[in-house]
């Protein structure tokens, strides 16, 4: 109580005690400043203290009778002060101020923190929403609440726009990106449920989960691997039809740059390929050679030579106007798909013994013979001879513009999306996905996407894996020590000077100092 401002506690919903400091007028009384909420006696005297240091310096007439300060004790010997303090806590702030300064790098800086650090708590400890609020609080000393959470939660998509633009502009600036080719793919993640819903769906999985319902996810990445778009889709959407809606929105967000589309053999369809042919952009996609006519079989087989790394380009615009087929022989995949060839051929004739049709069994077939039901299929044998270690590439790029050895390495870029997949479902944890409504799933998509962001960001410009970055990041702690007799915390951080001068450090030096 100083002059016209009074201290008050009030007990709130969740059992802990504010301390509020009012101020009077008259018969009126106006809330002025919540100093905080105690959950012990100790943390209320403090609050308390602290109050009281506020009281006494906003009051309008100072306290006549303030005590006069009394003079500073003694300095404490070091067992003194060692004997009369509690280790109360130990945290990763600084690992947290690293991630928020790559948030900024990566252009996320002007969105709410409280999806920053949704986003950088899929790289510490990927867990629920609400696991997350508790983990943020343990690990870093940051505290939300779940009323603000699920406020928040669903205004996140209004954000996408900006997201996926900031990841644009990122990679134009940072990584010198040009946007000449982008890679694109797909991939499924599945629900811990047999109950399918509006949105999620059973499909064809790439988790081999057919029965449980799923979501589709595409994206688009840089090159190197850094994520630029994503889009989610119904679980049973074919995955061929999904690069179009992507693609326009990338489209109008790059501008008028039309970048070579990189995509592998599930997005080779007719429809798809007439399409980016009319829109103007240059494609090259892997190429099923086991479902193109006979015919051109044979002529792959007649002029391609059985060499290693021996490439021939032959003309597809009987299947697609101006597509060339461009095939490789490689040695390493000839030895592998003889593996399985002759690993298929005997299951077949074990199967045709037992007169079995097996499940999913190459190489046999139906026979017409009534005593015979079925038989080996030698015409599909010679056929699948005739491609072992064969790859094929589609593309409507001329030779005189990119030549067939720069179309088979820039298809070979296609594993950075793959590997971009591998961080989301393993370090990144994209699911299990707790969520049910559309909006929900795609918003959780999102948090994981910036995630990725942040991850390849790191990965891309240091050269390690995030596996090796979250690591050297957790080894710096912060003990937070309590005074026994005072009831102050004090915060020790651990050495950072080596960090300083690592390439991460150097990577994010300026964004760390704000």
């Amino acid at each position: 109580m100083r002059g016209d401002l009074t201290i008050r506690t009030v007990r709130t919903k969740s059992g802990a005690t504010a301390v509020q400091v009012v101020q009077n007028k008259g018969k009126q009384r106006s809330f002025l400043k919540h100093i905080g909420s105690a959950h012990t006696e100790q943390e209320l005297e403090l609050l308390m203290a602290e109050a009281r240091q506020y009281a006494e310096t906003h009051c309008r007439q100072p306290n006549l009778f303030a005590e006069t300060p009394a003079p500073p004790p003694p300095p404490l010997s070091f067992q003194d002060a060692f004997a009369r303090s509690t280790l109360v806590g130990v945290t990763h702030q600084f690992a947290r101020r690293v991630l928020l300064a790559c948030a900024r790098k990566c252009g996320l800086g002007n969105l709410p923190e409280l999806y920053l650090d949704l986003a950088l708590m899929r790289i510490i400890e990927p867990a629920s929403k609400l696991m997350t609020l508790e983990l943020l609080e343990s690990h870093f000393n940051v505290q939300y609440s779940r009323r603000t959470l699920h406020r928040m939660l669903p205004k996140l998509l209004e954000h996408q726009a900006a997201i996926e633009s900031a990841a644009i502009q990122t990679a134009r600036d940072d990584m010198q990106e040009k946007y000449s080719l982008v890679l694109y793919d797909v991939t499924t993640l599945y629900f811990e449920s047999f109950k399918e819903y509006n949105f999620q769906k059973p499909g064809f999985s790439k988790d081999n989960k057919p029965m449980q319902p799923q979501i589709v996810i595409g994206l688009i990445t840089t090159r190197s691997g850094f994520p630029v778009m994503h889009e989610v889709f119904e679980g049973n959407t074919f995955e061929g039809h999904t690069m179009l809606a992507i693609l326009k929105r990338f489209q109008e967000r790059v501008g008028k740059t039309k970048p070579v589309i990189i995509a592998d053999a599930a997005m080779l369809s007719k429809t798809n390929m007439q399409e980016l042919e009319k829109e103007g952009y240059c494609y090259i996609v892997g190429a099923r050679l086991a479902n193109t006519a006979a015919g051109f079989i044979d002529q792959i087989d007649r002029k391609l030579p059985r060499t290693d790394k021996a490439v021939r380009r032959f003309d597809y615009g009987h299947a697609v106007e101006n597509a060339a087929m461009i095939c490789e022989f490689s040695d390493a995949r000839y030895k592998k798909d003889k593996r399985e060839f002759d690993k298929q051929v005997k299951r077949a004739l074990v199967l045709l013994e037992k007169n079995e049709p097996g499940r999913r069994a190459k190489f046999v077939k139906k026979s017409k013979e009534k005593d015979k039901p079925f038989m080996f299929d030698t015409a599909l044998q010679a056929k699948t001879e005739k491609l072992l270690g064969v790859k094929g590439f589609v593309s409507n790029i001329p030779e005189e513009t990119m030549s067939s050895a720069d179309v088979i390495s820039y298809y070979r870029d296609l594993w950075h999306v793959e590997q971009a997949f591998r961080m989301s479902k393993s370090d990144l944890q994209a699911r299990p996905i707790f969520h049910r409504t559309q909006d929900s799933i795609r918003g959780h998509m999102l948090i994981c996407f910036m995630g990725l962001m942040m991850g390849k960001y790191l990965e891309i410009n240091t050269r390690r894996s995030l596996r090796q970055l979250r690591k050297e990041l957790l080894n710096v702690h912060e003990a937070h020590i309590r005074d026994e007799q005072t009831g102050e915390v004090h915060v020790m951080q651990m050495d950072t000077d080596e960090f300083a001068g690592s390439v991460l450090g150097k990577l994010l030096g300026s964004e760390l100092s704000h």
